[in-house]
């Protein structure tokens, strides 16, 4: 019988990736595997060959290289791999290692995140791409528009790369307990506040084991969860990259601590006291998520919850559907239209120094186009193919609900790669140590916010003297890709 382990990473751009590859191995076992597929017009030239950074050889093969190679037989693609990158670091930091590797191997096509992406954009290392558009009329009106204006905004109104897929968030919500209990369902553009504040009409009471919870997500929603989440959602940072100062002893910041807290102490989120799932078998993993078992009101999930749900029929024998509902959000209230838990994890761009820039627009005309997206979008699991139309109803679920807000760049995203990894663990920590004071009645909230702003600060002054005193040590895994944190879902 499969084992599954709950697995902790940091939240952001690393947890991004290895909460999909988790994800990937786990649909895996329990479904059918990818399907093979069709492509542009294939490179009509003698052996040449691509050279494309990527963070591992083999997910890029299984991603984008078999289909592109099947199709263009005379383009011999070389993997450049970023993977380990971190583990051999000596006395520079991953971002000298990043640019060191691009100098010293010169790939063709790059493989960026959005800060990456901007920083290369302004050092003029990418190849503008709307030149190549006009000349070969290749068309991006079926790209999702919203996404199409986050790479623009980061060219500063010019395209410089293309990303074949993003991820996105929405509200999951059982329309049976909804009934059952005479609650008015969920509408779309959900802020966070709307969401716990329907969350709190559906009753508190009973066994932790059987009873109904208004919120409940894949894994405990704890304060901390609930406080970064909604924090993300309002772009609120917790460093001013420009000062290297702690800035959570502010209005916003208590207002959105408040809610967190209220939530958890009325009982209406999913937050079990041991923890929530730490390992068993998958019949066990799915009988733990209140939401897939009917138990939940409402989630915030991504595709992959759509997928959990339907294996969820057939790993639980007495296992009973229900009626699901979706809508957008979580949103920012003070910009409802958009939505900033929707993003980018792979940019692929142009060598501006690239000698097979003609070939590798073959490869992002490709791996963007239709065909490519046809293909795809029978196998993807968690993340959503940016050609829009390709991405099946499930079991008559539209999935346009993710594609209805315009994404926003996210501060935190595109700066936090100043702030030390260290850092962020220490922080995560203290702010858990007073939050539970909180609860406790041992401290008030106003006390809370000030020792961590000040602990806060001294632990964020000296990580950056650690990290000024010892170039490059920062910790880091095979794993890890882009020091980009960004929320899981």
């Amino acid at each position: 019988m499969f084992e599954i382990k709950k697995i902790a990473v940091g939240a952001g751009m690393k947890g991004k990736f290895v909460n999909k590859a988790v994800l990937t191995v786990l649909c895996c076992l329990l479904a059918a595997g990818c399907a093979g597929g069709a492509g542009r017009k294939p490179v009509e030239e003698a052996q040449s060959t691509l050279k494309v950074l990527y963070f591992n050889e083999s997910a890029f093969y299984q991603q984008y290289g078999d289909l592109f190679s099947m199709e263009n037989k005379n383009v011999e693609l070389e993997v450049v791999s970023t993977q380990g990158l971190n583990n051999n670091l000596e006395d520079k930091t991953y971002e000298e290692a990043f640019n060191e590797l691009v100098e010293k191997e010169k790939p063709d096509v790059l493989l960026l995140d959005p800060g990456t992406f901007a920083e290369y954009i302004n050092d003029g290392k990418l190849l503008e791409l709307d030149p190549l558009l006009k000349k070969d009329q290749y068309s991006v009106e079926g790209i999702y528009p919203g996404l199409l204006d986050m790479l623009k905004e980061l060219g500063g109104s010019k395209l410089y790369g293309l990303a074949p897929t993003f991820y996105g968030n929405a509200v999951f919500y059982n329309r049976e307990l909804f009934r059952k209990y005479g609650v008015e369902p969920p509408h779309d553009q959900m802020t966070w506040q709307e969401i716990l504040d329907l969350a709190r009409r559906f009753p508190a009471d009973g066994d932790e084991e059987s009873r109904v919870y208004g919120f409940g997500n894949d894994y405990s929603a704890s304060v901390d969860y609930l406080i970064n989440k909604i924090a993300s959602s309002e772009d609120l940072m917790y460093v001013n990259p420009a000062t290297m100062k702690v800035t959570v002893d502010t209005d916003s910041w208590k207002r959105v601590y408040e809610l967190a807290i209220q939530a958890s102490s009325a009982g209406v989120v999913y937050s079990p006291k041991d923890g929530g799932f730490m390992g068993g078998t998958i019949e066990q993993f799915y009988r733990s998520q209140p939401f897939l078992m009917g138990r939940a009101a409402m989630m915030v999930g991504d595709p992959f919850t759509l997928q959990m749900l339907k294996q969820a029929k057939t790993a639980i024998k007495d296992y009973k559907p229900f009626e699901l509902g979706m809508v957008s959000g979580p949103v920012d209230p003070a910009d409802p239209s958009t939505t900033r838990n929707a993003g980018i994890n792979e940019i692929f761009a142009i060598h501006a120094q690239s000698a097979n820039q003609d070939i590798a627009w073959e490869f992002l005309k490709f791996v963007n186009g239709e065909d490519y997206a046809r293909v795809k979008s029978r196998s993807m699991n968690g993340d959503l193919m940016s050609r829009m139309g390709f991405m099946k109803d499930d079991n008559g679920q539209s999935l346009d609900v993710f594609y209805a807000l315009k994404p926003k760049l996210n501060r935190n995203d595109m700066n936090s790669r100043k702030v030390p990894t260290e850092f962020r663990g220490q922080f995560q920590s203290l702010m858990s140590e007073e939050i539970a004071l909180v609860q406790e009645n041992k401290k008030s909230l106003d006390e809370a916010l000030k020792t961590i702003q000040e602990k806060g600060q001294a632990a964020l002054d000296q990580a950056l003297k650690v990290q000024k005193d010892n170039k490059g040590n920062q910790g880091g895994d095979a794993n890890e890709v882009f020091i980009m944190p960004r929320p899981a879902n």
